[in-house]
């Protein structure tokens, strides 16, 4: 059966046109959708209220209660036209047999198309591009996205895209990529149900599937595998860690508090600025004193909000806080934002930002144990304690 697939789709593959759908284009249908529920609610007020200066008060109050008969109406008609704005990350229904002769992040056409198997089997079985993502980043990490015939030392009947050994199922099933990416995600579903698995770091829901000996071994295949499916989803990349909630969409801004600060990212609070016992990591030890603010911040790919006007002035890998955002306020007060993946960041350095605005999507990268935002304020240099901060900002966890 994978032969044939593979058959089929090298002779369809064809070049096509695999760009990603931006997040504008889904608020921009939002937008148009709620200002025509917007300017039809007018004209109905108005209509009324012409009404109301020449008609007796039976008449009136029958016609108040047909138009709130009818804004009720008009909100439910336009609602699923915001929920589908909102739930972009759904993804593009793939199919296997037009992905295009090309590369991506280095994988070529026959990789792509498994990926493309991997995708398909997630969307049959109703998961979010977030779990489809899971798919392809783990078989990448597996077998490089090929559907191997032969095993390792530690397990010699493995086989196929996810290595799945005999426990797994018959041989002709685990050699199909289609089928042992279904194998894999209700493995995948059953060991890490939600709402756990949409907060949990990527690679820790690939291990805890997969039962590898290293649970971080996956993780350098994240941005890769959010590049892949978001080519052949025909999604932006920054969409994919959401898993489809607004609230992990681009753009939506953040809470403003006062004297201009506005919240960094949601609660609550993980872990305090200052001493600390040391935590071991996979990428080594922290310090034993925590120099910023822990906060879950939506958990994986949940929004990060810059806490004040600025500018960026770096986005650098900061070696064990891994990746940093660095914005300048001016009069010595700096902001630090670490730990989001490098593709999930989305200023660059020079960039100008607005209190509130997002500029990332919450990750694990570096010396961390699960996806969070480590937050820090400096003043003059010296890192300082956010929390009052943002208490007296009115801006509380």
């Amino acid at each position: 059966m994978a032969a044939q697939k593979r058959a089929a789709a090298a002779k369809a593959a064809k070049s096509a046109a695999s760009t990603g759908t931006s997040i504008t284009r889904a608020a921009a249908v939002q937008a148009r959708v709620q200002a025509a529920a917007a300017n039809a609610i007018r004209t109905i007020v108005a209509a009324v209220t012409a009404v109301v200066t020449s008609t007796p008060i039976v008449t009136i109050v029958s016609a108040v209660l047909a138009v709130v008969l009818l804004i009720i109406a008009l909100l439910a008609f336009f609602a699923p036209a915001s929920a589908a704005a909102c739930s972009a990350t759904s993804g593009g229904r793939i199919d296997p047999t037009k992905v295009p002769t090309t590369s991506i992040s280095g994988y070529g056409h026959e990789q792509l198309v498994n990926a493309a198997y991997i995708i398909q089997a997630a969307q049959d079985k109703g998961l979010n591009v977030r779990d489809q993502t899971i798919g392809v980043m783990t078989a990448m990490g597996e077998s490089s996205l090929r559907v191997l015939d032969y095993g390792d030392a530690v397990g010699p009947d493995s086989r196929g895209l996810f290595q799945q050994r005999d426990n797994w199922g018959p041989l002709s099933e685990r050699m199909d990529p289609y089928i042992s990416a279904g194998k894999f995600f209700d493995a995948m579903v059953r060991n890490v149900p939600d709402p756990e698995r949409q907060t949990l770091a990527p690679t820790l829901v690939a291990h805890r599937t997969q039962i590898n000996a290293d649970p971080y071994h996956y993780e350098r295949f994240w941005t890769p595998a959010t590049a892949v499916v978001a080519a052949l989803s025909g999604l932006d990349s920054d969409l994919i860690s959401g898993g489809g909630s607004c609230n992990n969409v681009p753009g939506i801004p953040g809470e403003i508090g006062l004297d201009g600060w506005a919240r960094p990212g949601s609660g609550p609070i993980n872990g305090g600025f200052g001493p600390r016992e040391v935590i071991q990591t996979p990428q080594g030890p922290t310090q034993p004193f925590h120099y910023g603010l822990d906060l879950e911040a939506g958990g994986c790919g949940g929004p990060v909000w810059a806490a004040r006007d600025g500018e960026v002035t770096r986005v650098f890998d900061g070696g064990g806080g891994g990746m940093i955002i660095e914005i300048d306020h001016g009069k010595g007060l700096m902001t630090w934002y670490v730990h989001s993946y490098a593709n999930e960041i989305s200023v660059t350095a020079g960039q100008k930002v607005k209190a509130g605005q997002q500029i990332a999507l919450t990750g694990s990268s570096g010396y961390s144990t699960g996806c969070h935002l480590h937050f820090e304020v400096h003043l003059n240099g010296t890192a300082i304690d956010p929390l009052p901060i943002l208490t007296a900002a009115g801006l509380t966890y």
